[in-house]
């Protein structure tokens, strides 16, 4: 199993309740063929630059292990989420 680092932003217009859902349902994600070491909350920050003219959004940091399959499932199920508005996966074994 390799460690990897999941980054994702999640739209700012979703309330507290359902920001909290689309975090459970990352972890349930990894979980299904990796495990979930941590998970660090940002919370509400504003982005560097707009993205689809919005000026903030909802930050999540995760640690995970899992094998490498997982990565690419995960990167195409994020993708087709409204609910993200971009995301980022780091293989921390390769570097």
């Amino acid at each position: 199993m390799n460690k990897y680092e999941l980054m994702f932003i999640v739209e700012p217009s979703l309330d507290d309740a359902k920001k909290d859902e689309v975090v459970e349902a990352v972890k349930a994600i990894i979980a299904e063929n990796g495990e979930v070491l941590d998970t660090d909350v940002w919370g509400m920050r504003k982005l560097a630059y707009p993205i689809q003219k919005k000026t903030e959004g909802y930050y999540v940091v995760m640690h995970f292990n899992a094998k490498p399959e997982l990565p690419k499932e995960l990167d195409r199920r994020l993708r087709i989420s409204d609910n993200f508005m971009r995301h980022i996966i780091i293989n921390l074994d390769e570097e």
